[in-house]
């Protein structure tokens, strides 16, 4: 297995994405907390897929996880919060915690 791998997106009708995007949106606003399972890998930040929206791919860049976290291993439970909407690719964007970490 690579090292690094690209998350595969829940398939969503061409007609149904945008309304979908917005009820994502909707349903994790800014301050939410979220947690998941990491689906994807790459040098800048892991994907996740949030609990309880499944049509939901979240990305927390590396910038945004706290100082001396490694980059999270495919299948990793993660907990973070969302910092972010980035309308352009339908990603919620994400500060992760520290594992064990209570949000601030």
């Amino acid at each position: 297995m690579d090292e690094y791998t690209w998350p595969t997106r829940p398939r969503v009708p061409a007609e149904r994405y945008q309304e979908v995007w917005e009820a994502t949106v909707a349903a994790l606003p800014l301050g939410t907390s979220v947690s998941g399972e990491v689906i994807g890998r790459q040098p800048f930040g892991v994907f996740f897929r949030i609990d309880g929206v499944p049509n939901a791919v979240a990305l927390a860049e590396i910038i945004s996880m706290p100082e001396g976290m490694g980059l999270p291993s495919l299948g990793a439970r993660v907990r973070g919060e969302v910092v972010a909407h980035a309308d352009h690719n339908c990603q919620v964007r994400v500060r992760l915690h520290e594992a064990g970490a209570a949000p601030e």
